[in-house]
């Protein structure tokens, strides 16, 4: 996989229970349709996947083994970048360019459509925000909140 971004590439981060897998937790599902055929496409694409998942420990290792067995190796697991060191002044928070979990508002859209989202026809990543003025940077408006709600910045 790239170790570098083109325009077009992302980063994402990728649930395992439940999005790669069933869910079986603390066991290993059996593989949701499409999953790992889906991430190897992505990674053929230049994305970095993120594997975000709530497994630690040797039940961590294990949904990495068990990705690794399938072709698929992470990017990073559970971090921003293969470097970062976790501890007590760390965010879990990914800073990822798309997020695919079960758990996402309406549930899991299923690998087939999760490729058709981001690459429809096979083609460029073609992501379409519901609500493109939320990702824009929140400093644009500096105090806009505060000054519309209070009347002062």
């Amino acid at each position: 996989m790239n170790a570098f971004l083109n325009e077009n590439s992302k980063v994402i981060a990728v649930d395992f229970d439940g999005t790669l897998v069933e869910h079986k937790y603390p066991a290993i599902g059996k593989e949701m349709l499409f999953a790992f055929a889906t991430l190897k496409a992505l990674q053929q694409k230049g994305h970095k996947l993120i594997l975000w998942t709530i497994r630690t420990g040797s039940l961590l290792d294990d949904a990495v083994e068990y990705c690794r067995q399938n072709g698929v190796e992470f990017y990073a697991v559970n971090k921003n970048y293969p470097e970062e060191i976790l501890d007590e002044r760390t965010s879990r928070k990914l800073n990822a360019d798309v997020f695919i979990d079960d758990r996402m508002l309406g549930g899991f859209i299923g690998w087939s459509d999760v490729w058709q989202t981001l690459h429809p026809e096979g083609g460029d990543f073609s992501h379409q925000l519901k609500n493109e003025e939320a990702h824009l940077n929140y400093k644009k408006n500096e105090g806009s909140f505060f000054k519309n709600i209070f009347g002062k910045k």
